[in-house]
């Protein structure tokens, strides 16, 4: 830390994107750069300064890699900026605070850089204050932050179970995924997930207590393997990956079925998306698609952590987190989410409280 005259400030070090990306991205693509950042808001603003604790890697960053092109459809995910560190989802202190509602020593997760400090203007729809201390604070990159709140939403909102239903999930041992198959159980249906190693399907039967799982990687055909997992068809469809796996679930649907969308990872590294070729089945069974994006649904948050949390302290939730230890370490904890490396919620601790 230096002093500059009457202002005090510290090395912020970033993770910036160095160009613009298409197919798999690359650690190259990133680079760790050090700047600085005053530790004082300018006196009179909203603005907050916080040290960031911990940041979550999420496959979305994938999307707002490419260059920004109006008329495409992902458009809606903003797109980095070339040179400028890349944003995400956090867990932060406040350091010092312009702004009414946050005070020094106040925890928060939401919207910030990946750097060591960020300025932020906090907004109800983009940062919320951490009242709940007793769990891990990293939980709100996870369990109790977007990803919690997509597996709630998906699986409660959208696709209003049922007790005996029978659940699929895909990349079921990730952020979301672990979630969604505790939440089945609950529900009393039955709930199988598929994966990409077999460590990752052994953690799905002991851990998250799914009535069975199969790594995708090992199915020749992946219609046969859920017809073998559900021989009466899939009630619910909790989807993640979309392409191949997404044509061999309509495949197996069940009349009435629903299916709950929140992500499609096998997709955002191809320069030409894979085509569907069950789709007529939708109308044949009458079955309910619908995309979505946790963020339209803060509304639902208080609601979900009354929910959860009861059984986040009970220990009748487990989360499993994968936690790279440095800012310096973020690039290839992000792009290992693209190869399968990481083994459930990917973040990254930038410094503890």
């Amino acid at each position: 830390m230096a002093n500059i005259g009457q202002m005090t400030t510290a090395t912020n070090n970033q993770v910036i994107l160095r160009n613009y990306v298409s197919g798999f991205p690359k650690e190259s693509d990133l680079y760790i750069a050090p700047t600085t950042v005053d530790l004082r808001v300018p006196p009179g603003s909203m603005a907050v300064l916080v040290k960031n604790l911990y940041l979550s890697c999420d496959p979305f960053s994938r999307i707002r890699m490419e260059k920004p092109d109006p008329s495409s459809p992902a458009s809606v995910a903003l797109a980095y900026s070339i040179g400028k560190p890349i944003t995400g989802y956090g867990v932060a202190k406040t350091i010092d605070s312009g702004h009414p509602n946050y005070k020094n020593g106040d925890l928060l997760w939401g919207r910030v850089g990946w750097e060591e400090y960020s300025v932020i203007t906090p907004t109800p729809s983009s940062h919320f204050k951490i009242h709940h201390t007793d769990v891990p604070l990293s939980f709100y990159t996870g369990l109790l932050g977007i990803p919690g709140l997509t597996a709630y939403v998906g699986f409660y909102e959208i696709c209003s179970p049922k007790k005996g239903e029978t659940v699929f999930v895909s990349a079921a041992s990730g952020a979301v995924g672990q979630l969604v198959g505790q939440f089945a159980k609950m529900a009393g249906c039955y709930v199988v997930g598929s994966a990409s190693s077999k460590e990752k399907v052994d953690l799905l039967k002991t851990k998250f207590g799914y009535d069975d799982a199969f790594n995708y990687k090992e199915e020749h055909d992946l219609s046969a393997a859920l017809k073998r997992c559900f021989p009466e068809g899939i009630d619910i469809y909790f989807e993640n990956v979309g392409g191949k796996m997404l044509d061999a679930v309509l495949e197996n649907m069940r009349t009435h079925g629903r299916i709950a969308a929140c992500g499609m990872i096998s997709q955002y590294n191809l320069k030409e998306p894979e085509g569907v070729h069950n789709l007529a089945t939708i109308v044949y069974k009458r079955i309910k698609v619908q995309g979505f994006a946790a963020v339209e649904f803060f509304d639902k948050y208080s609601k979900f952590l009354d929910f959860v949390l009861p059984y986040v302290r009970e220990g009748k939730i487990k989360y499993v987190e994968d936690i790279a230890q440095g800012l310096e370490n973020g690039p290839s904890a992000l792009i290992g989410l693209f190869h399968g490396k990481n083994v459930g919620k990917q973040l990254v601790e930038v410094a503890r409280e």
